[in-house]
C-alpha cells in the first residue's frame, strides 16, 4: 500500500480507516446523551473541562427539572448550580446555561438556531460548541476542535497550527463538508482509545504505518507525545 505523504492524503486515509473502526452517524458517535438540540447545547456547555461521562450523569436531573428553553430561562440560579455542581465551574456554567436559554427564547423564538453566526452569539457558545450543534443536531457541516482533535491533527502532521480555530480552518478543506462532523468525532474516539495524551498506544494504532509521530517514535526508540 502506498502511504499518504501529504497532510490532505493523511487526513483522507485517517477518515477512511477511522470510519471503519467507528461507523455511524454523528448522532451515533456523539458521547453526550441528548434528545434534541436544546439538550445537546446544554450538555455541550456543561462538557467544558468535564468528562462526557460526568455530564451524562448530571443532565438527567437537570432536564427533568428544566426540560425546555422556557423553564431553564426562568430557573433559579441556586437550583441550577446545585444540579450541575459536579461538572466543575458550576457558577460560570449556570450563567451560561440560563443566559443561553434566555437568548434562545428572546431572540430566536425558543428555537435553537443552526447558523454559525447565530450560535456563537449565545452565552457559553464558541465555535467548538457551535460546530457540535451543527454537525450532530442539524446534520450540517461542522468540525469541532477539542483537545483530542488538536492533538491528533498535530501528531498526524495534518497541521502545525495549535489555535483551535486555525486547526479547524486548516482541516476543513481536507475533508468533504458532509463528513467533517464524523471525522472530528472519530478523532476524539481514537484519541481516547489509542492516541492518548500521555501514553499513545502506537504499537496498537491503525494509523501507525503513515503517522509521522509513530515513525519518529520508532526511529528514536520512544514515542512522541506531541501537543
Amino acid at each position: 500500500m502506498v502511504r499518504p505523504r501529504t497532510p490532505a492524503g493523511r487526513a483522507r486515509e485517517t477518515d477512511l480507516r477511522l470510519g471503519e473502526r467507528f461507523p455511524g452517524s454523528t448522532a451515533d458517535l456523539c458521547a453526550l446523551d441528548h434528545a434534541d438540540a436544546f439538550q445537546l447545547l446544554a450538555a455541550t456547555i456543561l462538557s467544558a473541562q468535564c468528562t462526557d461521562e460526568r455530564v451524562n450523569r448530571t443532565t438527567p436531573a437537570l432536564f427533568a427539572r428544566f426540560p425546555d428553553v422556557d423553564s431553564l430561562a426562568d430557573a433559579p440560579v441556586g437550583e441550577v448550580e446545585e444540579l450541575i455542581r459536579s461538572t466543575g465551574f458550576f457558577r460560570a456554567k449556570t450563567r451560561s446555561l440560563i443566559g443561553m436559554a434566555c437568548a434562545v427564547r428572546d431572540r430566536f423564538d425558543g428555537v435553537v438556531p443552526w447558523r454559525m453566526e447565530d450560535l456563537v452569539t449565545l452565552p457559553g457558545v464558541g465555535r467548538k460548541t457551535a460546530n457540535v450543534l451543527r454537525s450532530v443536531a442539524f446534520d450540517l457541516p461542522g468540525l469541532p476542535v477539542d483537545t483530542h482533535v488538536q492533538r491528533l491533527a498535530g501528531r498526524l502532521g495534518l497541521t502545525h497550527e495549535v489555535d483551535p480555530v486555525k486547526v479547524e480552518y486548516a482541516l476543513n478543506p481536507m475533508i468533504p463538508a458532509a463528513s467533517r462532523g464524523r471525522f472530528s468525532l472519530r478523532l476524539i474516539l481514537h484519541g481516547r482509545e489509542t492516541c492518548r495524551a500521555r501514553s499513545p498506544q502506537c504499537t496498537n494504532c491503525l494509523l501507525a504505518d503513515f503517522c509521522p509521530s509513530a515513525a519518529l517514535g520508532a526511529s528514536s526508540g520512544r514515542r512522541r507525545v506531541g501537543t
